[in-house]
């Protein structure tokens, strides 16, 4: 019986929800009751997406800004390749100016009235151009005097002993004449035992005048002259 008795006095099994309830505000004032837990854990949620909506809308506004300067790029290319397209060729200055007529053409819907063969019109005028230019050109360059190629020659010229006519023997050696020589001045030198050579200098055109054309001419005065050598050949 005193154990009953103490039951009896003791009131902790009757009041046991009271308890219950007691230990469960308890645990709800250290933890936080469950429903804070998942509304805490539902707010992290939606800063993590509001965070990448913000992230998402700064790359989009980034791309945008890159779209657009791309775009101005673009514009930009397409204006220089309008201008260099209508910047005529200076051989297709003709057809460049026949260029807005057939557009006007177009424009006004005179579709019959289009040259289909335009284009041929247009090679045969550039051609035309071309060949007065280069006609020009040609004109103008034969107007300018040529370049004569010139040597100035220096002949020894021996006759066949001292009692040969010197006078005579320059005589027949200037008497060769041909287009081209231009006779010099001339001088005697000894060459030994009284006997003298005729030093003769001239100026011949290379392309005219060879110096063996000229000795084969010389030479044929056999009567006064025993032979020609080139002492001196320089280029002027």
């Amino acid at each position: 019986m005193s154990g009953l008795v103490c039951l009896a006095t003791e009131s902790i099994w009757f009041d046991k929800n009271r308890y219950d309830e007691a230990e469960k505000r308890f645990y709800e004032g250290v933890n936080g009751p469950a429903t804070q837990q998942q509304q805490s854990s539902s707010h992290a949620g939606d800063q993590e997406l509001v965070s990448r909506m913000k992230s998402l809308e700064l790359e989009n506004q980034t791309l945008h800004k890159v779209v657009v300067e791309m775009r101005a790029t673009l514009q930009k290319l397409e204006s220089r390749v309008a201008v260099l397209e209508k910047s005529p060729a200076p051989a297709a200055i003709p057809a460049a100016k026949a260029a807005p007529v057939k557009q006007e053409k177009v424009i006004n819907g005179d579709d019959d009235d289009i040259d289909l063969f335009g284009s041929d019109e247009e090679d045969e005028e550039a051609e035309r151009i071309k060949q007065e230019r280069l006609e020009a050109y040609a004109a103008k360059k034969a107007k300018k005097p040529a370049l004569i190629a010139k040597s100035s020659i220096l002949l020894d010229v021996k006759p066949w002993d001292d009692e040969t006519d010197m006078a005579k023997l320059e005589e027949c050696v200037r008497s060769v004449q041909m287009d081209g020589l231009l006779w010099g001045a001339s001088k005697l030198v000894p060459v030994g035992y009284g006997i003298k050579k005729l030093q003769i200098s001239c100026v011949v055109e290379d392309d005219k005048v060879g110096t063996d054309i000229l000795e084969e001419e010389i030479t044929k005065f056999e009567d006064y002259i025993q032979s020609v050598d080139v002492a001196a050949f320089n280029k002027i």
